[in-house]
């Protein structure tokens, strides 16, 4: 049996993750990474006091070790200037992907392996293979509903190495039966969907705490202005809603399909395979992350979590950095998105070999 540490963050997966390696016989204790206080008074909920508190709930009911590590100035200096740098320059950061990367298998692991722990457990919704090298790969999640692998394509082999996730083989119903199973208080608690760690805090008014907004022209392909918007980062490639642009006729959507930065101006056009810009042919990927082993010369790549892995050719163009020729236009591609890239196969590819930052789009 392992001494284990479980990232717990006061939501039901990770709880329930707590409670199968219990139920396994482990030494398992229990952390709660303290990454966020809104004392600048951003608009929105962050309920870290309550999260603590239905932590605190889980540990109890299991008979475990609880603890809060604070990590509120790391995650300051790796994630939040990460994200307004990221939308300050025009691109399309992800913090989520980062937090797991930089916080929680990095700083946060440091802190389970100064403290004696073999192994770091979190309530993602992934799998873990071993090859015949007793290489640990990270796999899909098996509920495709729920599947968060793509958030752990940065992940570095040695973060693998140690890394638990006690749900991957689990459907979201299941997770929850278990939870209630073990009387845990957080068996019916709603899932956060606010900004890694922050809570529920839209974006919009995050960026605006720390951006200030720069208005601009709307213009089309043509440039012939339709509008005016409050700042180029307050929007990405593809985005519907928001624009203030109204259609021309019933059927037809203006969408995203630029940022001129040097003119600050957001570029827009109707939605349909023709628009120029709104589809990419190929692209280049750098900062590549490899989770073992080189990028073979076919992948399947996700631009984005929710978004379909489609089939590509993949190339290599410098040690960390690859061409994508996708074998199908890819819609709203946006620079400095994450790239995750997945063993190409007729599904949706189940192993994930690493990500990447979009650098370079290419339009269709």
């Amino acid at each position: 049996m392992s001494r284990i540490l479980v990232a717990l963050s006061g939501g039901v997966d990770s709880s329930a993750a707590a409670a199968l390696l219990v139920r396994e016989g482990h030494e398992v204790v229990a952390a709660y990474m303290k990454n966020w206080i809104n004392d600048e008074n951003i608009p929105g909920e962050c309920p870290w006091e309550q999260d603590i508190e239905d932590a605190l709930g889980v540990c109890t009911r299991l008979g475990i070790e609880f603890r809060v590590v604070d990590l509120v100035e790391q995650y300051r200096e790796r994630i939040v200037n990460y994200l307004i740098e990221g939308y300050r320059n025009g691109s399309t950061p992800n913090p989520d992907v980062m937090c797991n990367r930089e916080m929680k298998f990095g700083v946060f692991l440091d802190y389970a392996r100064e403290q004696g722990f073999d192994k770091l457990a979190t309530g993602h919704y992934a799998r873990l293979s071993t090859d015949e090298e007793n290489r640990s790969w990270i796999m899909r999640g098996l509920d495709p509903n729920k599947d968060q692998s793509y958030f752990l394509s940065l992940m570095r082999p040695e973060q693998i190495d140690r890394a638990l996730f006690p749900i991957g083989n689990l459907l979201k119903p299941q997770v929850r039966e278990i939870a209630r199973e073990c009387g845990l208080p957080t068996a019916a608690k709603k899932d956060s969907q606010g900004i890694c760690f922050i809570g529920q805090v839209k974006m919009s008014d995050f960026l605006r705490h720390y951006l200030p907004d720069n208005p601009g022209d709307i213009v089309d392909a043509q440039g012939r202005i339709l509008g005016e918007h409050k700042g180029l980062h307050l929007f990405t490639m593809g985005q519907r809603k928001g624009h203030g642009v109204a259609s021309p006729r019933e059927g037809i959507a203006y969408v995203v399909i630029g940022k001129d930065i040097p003119n600050n101006r957001l570029i827009i056009g109707y939605e349909g395979d023709g628009t120029h810009g709104l589809y990419a042919s190929s692209a280049i990927v750098g900062t590549v992350s490899n989770t073992r082993i080189p990028l073979p010369p076919r992948v399947m790549a996700q631009p984005r979590y929710r978004a379909p892995a489609v089939h590509a050719a993949c190339t290599y163009i410098a040690e960390d950095k690859v061409r994508l020729d996708f074998d199908r236009p890819v819609r709203a591609l946006a620079l400095g998105q994450v790239c995750a890239f997945y063993t190409p196969d007729e599904q949706r590819g189940e192993q994930l070999l690493g990500g990447g930052f979009f650098e370079e789009i290419h339009p269709a």
